[in-house]
């Protein structure tokens, strides 16, 4: 593994803890803001972490960029790697430091299933699309607002169906919020189908649209 590989891994790592660490920890204490703080801990991560490795800090988006023809296939499981172990870290020292006690929930049955998982296509299908077009369009070199966008995606997301799926658009994401208890280990596969599809959704819409963007 080479070295430029391993910081681009231990970006990942370090953005995907900070977003994780910043769920749990706003969820758990019940903060008002704590979708306004989850998509600003976003914001402020991509913009630190992109210069090096693109700052995507979620699988699903990983392989957004992928199918958009913007990662080697050889760094997709390094990436996924640095993200799951990153969220998971972020987890555990976040239920630390709230010194938390939750009951996890059960997980989503009938129509409820079938909301959240809806919930999570399209919101995580807004968030790949919004990556794609602002991070890796060729229309949008060096632009100064990508950061913004990709955070207020987030932020909007997590109002909007928050209640309703638990907002996560992202499995790392998800993974840290099983840890932690926030939601049923049963809920796994709607954010791992309903995330990576809306995620390749959008890299094929993406591409669509911008044909000539390869």
């Amino acid at each position: 593994m080479n070295q430029t590989l391993i910081r681009k891994m231990v970006t990942e790592a370090i953005g995907t803890f900070a977003l994780v660490f910043t769920v749990v920890c706003t969820v758990v204490q019940k903060q008002d803001l704590a979708a306004l703080a989850i998509g600003a801990s976003l914001m402020v991560a991509v913009f630190a972490g992109a210069h090096i490795s693109g700052a995507h800090y979620n699988p699903a988006v990983t392989l957004a960029v992928f199918l958009r023809g913007r990662l080697p296939a050889t760094e997709v499981i390094p990436y996924w790697i640095a993200q799951f172990i990153g969220g998971s870290i972020a987890s555990g020292l976040a239920l630390y430091v709230t010194n938390a006690d939750i009951n996890s929930p059960s997980a989503y049955s009938g129509r409820a299933a079938g909301s959240a998982f809806t919930a999570e296509v399209i919101v995580t299908f807004a968030l790949a699309y919004v990556v794609l077009n602002v991070a890796t369009s060729k229309s949008h070199p060096n632009n100064n607002f990508y950061g913004l966008a990709i955070g207020f995606t987030v932020f909007v997301g997590a109002v909007a169906v928050g209640g309703i799926s638990g907002g996560m658009f992202n499995p790392a994401v998800a993974l840290g919020a099983s840890i932690a208890g926030l939601t049923a280990w049963g809920n796994a596969w709607i954010y791992l189908v309903a995330c990576f599809g809306g995620a390749a959704l959008a890299a094929l819409t993406f591409r669509f649209l911008n044909p000539d963007d390869k």
